[in-house]
């Protein structure tokens, strides 16, 4: 190399190392405590895109998603969801659907606000919170209970902990619908 091309690989490296530092010291200065990171947690959880559909007496609310092919909002309506109506909630009416197939519904982007009756909510989640994982835990019981009777008719012990014992106690369920 010339030394002309040597001055300046050494100037660019300078200039390098020295825009570096400057960096480094802008991403320490970026750096998160971890109370800036515990407040990112909480946050994480705070709901800010949707608002918070008030309570309707007798009904459960929820939003639903337009967008989910699995779950579709005709599924749900079959299931006895009913979309929320500006009607139902006074004051409601700057989140109304102004075009599309659930025009005149409360809507915010591809989510719909709707009710379900409360006895209906209820049913619905002790199936799926309840009764469902009872068989669940069932069945789990039961294959223990025929390990550890083949076990022992081979002469060999299978040993069940704490958690496969409280199992079968039997539960009750919870009520789902809170008013």
């Amino acid at each position: 190399m010339t030394d002309e091309r040597l001055k300046k690989q050494s100037d660019d490296d300078n200039v390098r190392g020295r825009r570096a530092m400057k960096d480094r010291a802008a991403t320490e200065d970026r750096a998160l405590s971890d109370d800036d990171r515990v407040e990112m947690f909480r946050h994480q959880f705070f709901q800010s895109a949707l608002p918070d559909l008030p309570k309707i007496p007798g009904y459960h609310v929820c939003w639903l998603t337009t967008s989910n092919s699995r779950d579709s909002i005709h599924h749900r309506m079959r299931l006895g969801y009913e979309p929320i109506k500006p009607e139902d909630i006074p004051g409601w009416e700057y989140t109304t659907l102004k075009t599309g197939d659930y025009q005149g519904f409360i809507g915010v982007n591809e989510m719909l606000a709707f009710k379900l009756p409360l006895d209906l909510y209820e049913k619905f989640m002790r199936m799926a919170h309840h009764d469902m994982p009872l068989e669940e835990e069932e069945k789990l019981t039961n294959t223990a209970e025929f390990l550890q009777q083949q076990a022992r008719q081979s002469g060999s012990q299978v040993m069940l902990g704490d958690g496969t014992s409280s199992l079968a106690e039997n539960k009750k369920a919870p009520k789902f619908a809170l008013d």
